[in-house]
């Protein structure tokens, strides 16, 4: 029967973004090389704009060892779908990050002496690189993403698109001061003549 300690890492590794260091076998300088495409886990990115879960994130790393841990640099690449902040309507593009993270060894110094949240940390021989993609693609990507630099928005009356609405589109209103005002007026619009 599995421990419950002995059932976490084995879902985790059903992550497409943990990978297995133990060919590097602790020795400072083995190096190897990660060129590849997977589903992304989850949702990353930002409430307008994100990665979608299942697209591609192209992989392009190095994992070595050194001789507190491992240290995983290179990029990651791949589409965002979202909306734009202003109208409201479907955007698209690409998010690429550059990743340089530590993952202490267990019982090393730097993992003695740090946070638990400042450093990664190799678990039973693998690399969790879900959480700093996550953080990275926060950071890359735009708080309030546009469809064109210049989009106009949406009308603050009706809701429609500025960008496609007619020429001149616009709605009268009456300052709510004079509101009464223009209720002594004919229903025409026409002034009435002094009697």
């Amino acid at each position: 029967m599995a421990t419950a300690h002995n059932a976490a890492p084995q879902s985790a590794a059903r992550s497409p973004l943990v990978f297995d260091v133990s060919r590097l076998g602790r020795r400072p300088g083995a190096m190897r090389t990660i060129s590849q495409s997977v589903a992304s886990p989850a949702r990353i990115g930002l409430d307008l704009i994100a990665i979608e879960p299942g697209a591609p994130l192209d992989l392009d790393l190095r994992l070595e060892s050194v001789s507190e841990g491992v240290l995983v640099s290179g990029t990651v690449h791949a589409a965002t779908r979202g909306e734009c902040s202003r109208c409201l309507e479907p955007v698209s593009g690409e998010v690429e990050i550059a990743l340089t993270e530590l993952f202490a060894y267990p019982e090393s110094l730097t993992e003695s002496t740090t946070e638990d949240d400042e450093v990664g940390h190799v678990v039973d021989h693998c690399v969790n690189l879900e959480q700093p993609i996550v953080d990275a693609v926060g950071l890359a990507l735009p708080f309030a993403p546009l469809c064109t630099p210049d989009c106009p928005g949406l009308c603050p009356q009706c809701g429609v698109p500025l960008a496609t609405a007619e020429p001149g589109h616009g709605h009268e209103q009456i300052d709510p001061r004079w509101a009464k005002l223009a209720g002594l007026l004919p229903p025409d619009g026409s002034e009435a003549s002094p009697s």
